[in-house]
Formats: structure tokens, sequence, C-alpha cells
């Protein structure tokens, strides 16, 4: 098993800087997220290959290993020529990746909830381009539901995965989107089995508690979701649960802190997530 950090609070933090700086915190992984002088939102790759070997030399000699790549397209979205531009940039993230050494990619399915069928054919078309690239590369893709994603549903997100049917395709669950995937980490946790590989983990706040009245949005019927990427124990996500159910399952896999919330206290809140993670680790007699 591996504890990876999400260092995105750093971001301006040099991307060569990166692997001292996360191996100061005391981790030995990092998942690299979206940055504007790596993979940036939405858009084309901005690292050159010499930027990758680079970084790759700074892993090297600073130990600290790359879990997994992170890259958000709009690979799913309803309009074909943002799809195709997002496949484009997908493929040279891909190759980014393997030059980096690193097997595993995470995702989310992204497209737009209102369209949903016309999304996940769009997501469809996509994959089809795209697992070719995937298997010569030997890199293997990790997808998550995101709120505001053409699907939210833990258990639907499962069995969509399920339907790609192919060995380098699995699952993520992500602690802070718990009340957006349906609020039931067991059941997610046991529908995925041997497709979950990869955790997220941040607390948040449950959107529809006090009768979907804990946050008030205007106008009234908005389709905003709303969701945080807060330290254990600032939010409602139940962890003992989480971690039980990881443990039943005999989870083996990547854990990633991914706190976004406090970048006042970036280096505070890291340690305080190693340290509870490994914690809630322990209490369920697992070890990394």
């Amino acid at each position: 098993m591996k504890l990876s950090l999400d260092p995105y609070m750093f971001r301006s933090t040099p991307l060569r800087e990166l692997p001292a700086l996360v191996a100061e915190l005391g981790y030995q992984w990092m998942e690299l997220s979206p940055r504007d002088d790596f993979l940036p939102f939405f858009n084309h790759p901005r690292v050159g290959d010499e930027g990758v070997a680079a970084l790759r030399r700074e892993l090297g000699a600073t130990g600290v290993g790359v879990s997994s790549v992170l890259p958000l397209y709009k690979w799913s979205g309803p309009d074909e020529d943002e799809r195709q531009a997002a496949v484009r940039y997908w493929k040279r993230a891909i190759r980014i990746t393997a030059a980096l050494g690193v097997d595993v990619m995470n995702s989310e399915f992204n497209g737009r909830p209102e369209q949903a069928a016309r999304s996940e054919a769009q997501f469809w078309r996509s994959m089809e381009e795209l697992l070719p690239v995937f298997e010569a590369e030997g890199v293997r893709l990790v997808l998550e539901p995101h709120p505001d994603d053409f699907e939210e549903d833990g258990k639907a997100a499962v069995d969509l995965i399920r339907g790609i049917n192919h060995p380098l395709v699995s699952f993520l669950y992500c602690a802070p989107h718990t009340f957006h995937m349906g609020n039931d980490a067991p059941g997610i946790i046991s529908h995925a089995g041997d497709l979950l590989t990869n955790i997220h983990v941040a607390d948040s706040f449950d959107h529809t508690g006090s009768s979907g009245l804990r946050y008030i949005v205007n106008p009234p019927g908005s389709t905003v979701r709303v969701h945080q990427h807060l330290d254990i124990g600032q939010g409602e996500v139940d962890f003992d649960e989480l971690f039980a159910s990881l443990a039943a399952a005999g989870f083996d896999g990547t854990i990633t802190t991914c706190v976004f919330a406090w970048e006042e206290r970036a280096r505070e809140s890291s340690t305080f997530m190693r340290d509870r993670i490994t914690e809630l680790l322990t209490k369920q007699g697992m070890r990394l």
C-alpha cells in the first residue's frame, strides 16, 4: 500500500522542487495533479521532454515516487471539437506519464449531467481512441465520479467501469465526494471489489443535511454542486466506517491525501493528514 500526497496547495513551488518538498513533509509518494507548468486544467500539457527528464532526475535523487498523474480534460464533453482536443491532450499526457516511469493515471468522467446520454456517448468515443495508447505505453487508468460529471453516483460509476471491461481500467473512491456518490462507502467499496485501486482522502460536509438547507444558494433551484476538501475531522465523512470498509475489502492500493482548503497552512495540513491516515490504517490492522 502507498500513502501519497497531492501537492496542489504547493503549486507555486517550481516543478523540479516538488520531490524534495514532498520528502520533507514525510511522504514517499506524490500524485501529480493539474498545475500550469505541467498539465494545466483542460489545456494541452506545458512540460517538454527536458522538463520531464529533469523531474525524473529529482525524483531519483530524493527517493520520492509519483504514484499517479491526474489530468483533467473535457473528453466527455458534448461539444465534439472540445472532445477531439481533449483526446489530443490525453495522448501527450499519457506519453509524459510513461516517460516519468509512472504507470497510473487518475481522472474523472467529466461531461455534463444535464446531457448525460450525449456525454456518455462522447466518453465511449474517447475511450476507443485512447485505450490503445494506454496499452502501448503500459499505463493504467483509474476513474472517479465527480460532482457535476455525467455520472456522479458511486455504484453506477463502478458499473460503468465494469462495462469498459479492460484490465487497465479501475475505480477510485474519493472520500470528499461521499455525499454526492450516495453516502454509502461500505456498499460502494463492496460493489467495486477488485476494481477499487485508489482512494482520495479529505473531509467534506453533507450538503443534503438539514433537509437540503445546509447550503442555501440563489436563485432557488440552482444545480450548483457543493463540496469541500478539508482536513479529516473538519467535516462529516465517517472515516472509521471508510477505513473499516477498506480493511474488510482487503484494500492494498494507493491512498492519496487531497486537501485543498488550507493553502495558508499547507504544511501543517499535509503532515496532519499523513499522521491521521496512518492512525486510521493502524486501527484497522492495515499497514503501509
